[in-house]
């Protein structure tokens, strides 16, 4: 198993977030965890790269493991450069009076495998295109859907084997969403497995092989993609059918 999470209880001072969350991901999956605001979706993400603690909570119980280690051991910047779990957090982030170019080499400053880090940014332009045509460009002047394509990119020029992505599509154009989760697809493809925050539940699911409904702190059902979407209550919930 990639990563396993077991009867993970996290809080905001008095108020409990998750209420003992359980959930596996395996190698090569796109796992979406799916459910409306405040169901405790980020704070699950946020808790699995450390950095919870920087959100105002804490991990009260429960255990997080990736390939056998455990996480709640591990201090955030470990979680990245030793263990390769990155997140892509909601709103981009971007360093916008920074170049694209200068932004994803920012991503790879600490390592030392100059070659490979080249060989990556390639890998990157080649995802996306459109990247490459604007790799001088400052992050600030590009368009959200770009920011979002670059936002991704750092997380690739970590070679990670586990990426986060938290609402990748808010704020997209339709047809800038559904070309950033055909470039997803196929980050997934070359061999990282994803793990996905997403509002959009008939786009999570479309391309998902697993999700987990998050409600209000507490994983209500769980199963393949195909399995979830047939369900009635998430058709009604979420689906918008």
């Amino acid at each position: 198993m990639l990563l396993s999470i077991r009867d993970l209880v996290v809080s905001y001072g008095a108020i409990e977030a998750l209420h003992g969350i359980s959930f596996d991901v395996e190698e090569g999956e796109i796992v979406t965890l799916i459910g409306a605001n405040g169901a405790g979706k980020s704070t699950t993400l946020w808790s699995i790269v450390r950095q919870i603690k920087e959100m105002g909570g804490r991990v009260v119980s429960g255990s997080i493991h990736f390939k056998g280690e455990d996480l709640l051991q591990y201090p955030p910047h470990d979680i990245v450069n030793k263990l390769g779990i990155t997140l892509v957090p909601e709103g981009r982030r971007v360093f916008g009076n920074l170049s694209v170019l200068e932004n994803l080499k920012i991503a790879a400053y600490g390592r030392k495998d100059k070659k490979n880090v080249e060989e990556d940014l390639e890998r990157v332009f080649g995802v996306f295109p459109r990247l490459g045509e604007r790799k001088s460009q400052l992050a600030d002047l590009l368009s959200g859907g770009e920011q979002q394509m670059l936002a991704v990119g750092r997380s690739m020029m970590n070679r990670g084997s586990l990426m986060l992505l938290d609402e990748p599509s808010m704020g997209l154009a339709p047809i800038l969403v559904k070309e950033l989760f055909e470039n997803l697809a196929q980050i997934n493809r070359e061999g990282t497995t994803i793990l996905l925050v997403e509002q959009n539940a008939n786009l999570a699911l479309r391309y998902a092989t697993k999700a987990y409904v998050l409600e209000t702190g507490t994983i209500t059902l769980s199963g393949t993609a195909e399995e979830v979407e047939r369900n009635p209550e998430v058709k009604e919930a979420y689906l918008g059918t």
